[in-house]
């Protein structure tokens, strides 16, 4: 049984990719986006709870975001876990309904969130790196039992380390697009 799974490698290299998207989209670019308030838990009946199942999330407006609780006795702690969430937005109540104008970003939040952008994808290109490295290593692992010769592995190599350039290319592109947003370019 061979320890070298080049689809187990995509897979994974595809889900740093995906969590990097994930994690950009919640960053706020001054346009309202129901992404934002994924992070977002609640504390609502001895638990927390994401948000969107306590309240459903829309975007009326482009630069509104309406959170309406199923629950009247929710509104409270919705409220509370929104503004807590440090996304620097104030909820508006209007009784099971709450309304998050999106406020101009300033130039200076502008740059933070550019920053924020290329930690994630740093991130990300660490988790592809790892996943590129266990690759490696089974492949090695593979050729010292016998599995395949050096030509092989050489050649698996080649093909793991151009699977990780184009990933690490994905991650660029969608890091640069998210900043160019972020900084209004």
């Amino acid at each position: 049984m061979a320890a070298y799974d080049k689809a187990d490698l995509e897979r994974r290299m595809a889900g740093a990719v995906e969590a990097l998207k994930g994690d950009l989209a919640g960053l706020r670019t001054g346009r309202a986006s129901t992404a934002l308030l994924d992070p977002v838990t609640v504390e609502v009946y001895g638990s927390h709870m994401p948000l969107n199942q306590v309240a459903t999330v829309s975007v009326p407006e482009p630069r509104m975001i309406s959170v309406q609780v199923w629950d009247k006795s929710n509104v409270g702690p919705v409220e509370k876990a929104i503004r807590s969430a440090g996304l620097g937005l104030n909820p508006i109540n209007d009784g099971q309904t709450l309304r998050l104008p999106i406020p101009d970003l300033t130039e200076e939040r502008r740059k933070e969130l550019a920053k924020l952008a290329g930690s994630y994808s740093e991130k990300a290109k660490v988790a592809v790196r790892n996943v590129r490295r266990d690759g490696m290593d089974s492949l090695k692992v593979d050729e010292k039992k016998g599995v395949f010769g050096e030509d092989d592995r050489k050649r698996l190599e080649t093909e793991v380390q151009k699977l990780t350039d184009a990933t690490i290319a994905e991650i660029d592109v969608a890091a640069s697009a998210k900043e160019k947003e972020i900084l209004g370019k």
